[in-house]
């Protein structure tokens, strides 16, 4: 039987505040970061993150403009896709198709966020719920053993690792959700102009609203460069912070 004591205990572990992380620390995760989004083989196998993030994104928007969810998939080449029934055509099916690649950079803004306010247990946590509520919906093995490996170092490391690493981990996972959010969209315009992608999200958003597929990408990318932005100023306040900057 879990005591109340236990309880407030615990509930106080997620919520509260952790120290500030040293300014050496914020500044290091985002090269990290930014080393595994621009070199070739820690990003074939970080990508998988990113595709997570991707058809979560689809996931998340079906479900709230009421189409109904069929299902998702990951492959190991770091595709994937989800399945959804509804109108094929209006805005529930714009915002569905539009959610994907913008969702990477959204989710790091959001944990951000957190980690602005040093919420990064909390952030763990949400992590881990978030992966287990998409895990219901997962329709192939990879799927399956993509998310639990996932959510099981993200548990592991909100439960057993020092504050330290945590902190480490934390900053680094929303570093690279926010600088992988690019890198994809310059992949899609690069494969569109050697071979046509005539099934990717760029192109679905063409076929149904007659603006330009080129049009979409542009717009993928606009977003997640602004949102880079804005997080990356969030995530670089203890290095603001130490050279006197507010912003």
């Amino acid at each position: 039987m879990v005591s109340i004591e236990g309880m407030t205990e615990f509930w106080d572990r997620l919520v509260g505040a952790q120290p500030d992380p040293p300014p050496l620390l914020v500044l290091l995760t985002g090269v990290v970061a930014l080393l595994v989004v621009s070199t070739r083989l820690p990003w074939r196998v970080a990508r998988n993150a990113i595709t997570i993030a991707h058809e979560g994104g689809h996931a998340l928007a079906a479900l709230l403009t009421g189409r109904k969810l069929r299902g998702i998939r990951l492959h190991s080449d770091t595709s994937g896709l989800t399945l959804s029934a509804g109108r094929p055509t209006g805005p529930g099916m714009v915002l569905t198709l539009l959610a994907g690649y913008i969702a990477p950079p959204l989710v790091g803004l959001g944990g951000a966020w957190l980690l602005a306010g040093n919420r990064i247990t909390l952030l763990l946590w949400l992590a881990v719920i978030l992966l287990l509520a998409m895990l219901v919906m997962i329709r192939n093995l990879f799927g399956v053993l993509s998310l639990l490996v996932t959510g099981g170092v993200v548990l592991a490391v909100s439960w057993y690792a020092s504050p330290q690493v945590q902190a480490a981990f934390a900053w680094t996972s929303v570093w690279f959700l926010l600088l992988g959010g690019v890198r994809p969209v310059i992949e899609l315009q690069r494969l569109r102009t050697r071979r046509g992608m005539p099934a990717s999200d760029a192109d679905q958003l063409a076929g149904i609203t007659g603006l330009p597929a080129f049009f979409w990408v542009v717009l993928f990318g606009l977003v997640n460069l602004a949102v880079l932005v804005v997080g990356g100023l969030m995530l670089a306040g203890p290095l603001l912070a130490e050279a006197g900057i507010t912003w």
